[in-house]
């Protein structure tokens, strides 16, 4: 059974997802302010982060940025519908996923579950080797780690599984659509961010290439592609 901690000062609302996620199988712990969330969120162990923007003591974006500097553990949004900034500044700051606000319960049960199988190892197959090297890009994929010229580089899952699949598809095109299926676990949605988010974030934490190039390509009206240098360059 996974554990869910959801901090949401809606207690109403905090109520009823409760029983409709712990019908699901989900064990859920609740906390109505920021301050109680980070404490929860750091000294206590959840496989996922449900998390209000709005909320006293701490809003969601101080307790994600904190959060942040002791762990990875994944995070969704629950931001105010019509706020597009309130998404994109979740994202920014490594938040996994987003949904707003107020959101069928049944929809927020789907995103749950793509991304705790993204937070999960990938399950190993005959063409698969553990480790992935581009370039002077490494993942070693039994630890879901990130190496850049040998320095480990700390990301979320999901920034993990997005640059997993771009890996795979180096020198190719990734449609948005098949990365969004891939990485994410859902079909592209119209003016859904979070892919543009999560592939933006990934750049300023890789760098660019030793040539000053971008490592992953906005291939516009298609999607991305991942490049690297060749032998001699």
């Amino acid at each position: 059974m996974n554990r869910v901690l959801l901090a949401d000062d809606d207690v109403e609302l905090a109520d009823m997802l409760v029983e409709y996620l712990s019908q699901e199988g989900f064990e859920v712990d609740t906390v109505y302010d920021g301050k109680s969330a980070l404490d929860k969120a750091i000294n206590d162990h959840y496989e996922l982060i449900i998390l209000d923007v709005m909320m006293p003591e701490l809003n969601g974006f101080d307790v994600l940025r904190q959060l942040r500097t002791h762990s990875q553990v994944p995070v969704l949004m629950l931001t105010a519908r019509g706020e597009d900034v309130d998404s994109i500044v979740g994202l920014e700051i490594g938040a996994d996923d987003y949904l707003a606000k107020p959101c069928n319960p049944r929809v927020l049960v789907a995103h749950m579950r793509a991304i705790l199988r993204r937070s999960e190892p990938a399950t190993a197959t005959p063409s698969m080797t553990d480790t992935l090297t581009i370039g002077d890009l490494e993942i070693q994929r039994g630890a879901r780690r990130v190496l850049v010229e040998n320095q480990a580089v700390t990301m979320t899952s999901t920034e993990y599984r997005v640059l997993e699949v771009l890996l795979e598809e180096a020198g190719r095109v990734v449609s948005k659509q098949d990365l969004s299926e891939r990485a994410l676990g859902r079909e592209l949605s119209p003016y859904d961010r979070s892919l543009d988010m999560h592939v933006s974030n990934l750049r300023k934490k890789l760098g660019p290439l030793t040539n000053g190039e971008e490592r992953i390509q906005t291939i516009r009206g298609v999607g991305y592609q991942y490049t690297y240098l060749s032998a001699g360059q």
